[in-house]
């Protein structure tokens, strides 16, 4: 019986994997350790089992799912590349030329292709805003 709880615990760990919204991983930990449980204690019935299986996991969910979802929510608060960039100054290094489809400006350190919001020329040199990102390319206004 030790190995269904293992192929139990594994298969919830891979809904989590694919979920990743903490619905299965205290199931999937119970299972683990219910694996563990049946492998020394080879004869406890499988009422005992399951009673061991809900216990533990409404334990588990009880005592670790808050502090989970507070981790959560404040890792989900990590800025982006875009939240990075969008809105901050940069420098023109590359003369920005939409109709060469040419340009680059250097942003917090990081040298980015750019175009112009509306479409003037701007050169080497020039302070610009982010005003948006598409793809790959800032699209800067001068300042």
């Amino acid at each position: 019986m030790m190995w269904v709880w293992f192929g139990i615990a594994v298969a919830l760990f891979v809904v989590e994997i694919a979920t990743a919204d903490l619905v299965a991983v205290w199931f999937a930990l119970s299972s683990m350790v219910l694996g563990i449980i049946t492998g020394v204690a080879s004869g406890l019935d499988l009422i005992w089992q399951i009673l061991i299986f809900v216990i533990l996991s409404a334990v588990l969910l009880v005592a670790t799912r808050p502090f989970a979802k507070w981790l959560k929510r404040r890792a989900g608060n990590a800025e982006t590349n875009l939240e990075l960039v969008l809105n901050h100054k940069g420098i023109v290094v590359e003369e920005i030329n939409n109709d060469l489809s040419e340009g680059a400006v250097k942003i917090n350190g990081l040298v980015w292709s750019a175009r112009s919001v509306n479409g003037e020329i701007i050169e080497n040199g020039a302070l610009v805003t982010v005003k948006e990102i598409h793809g790959n390319k800032a699209i800067v206004s001068k300042e």
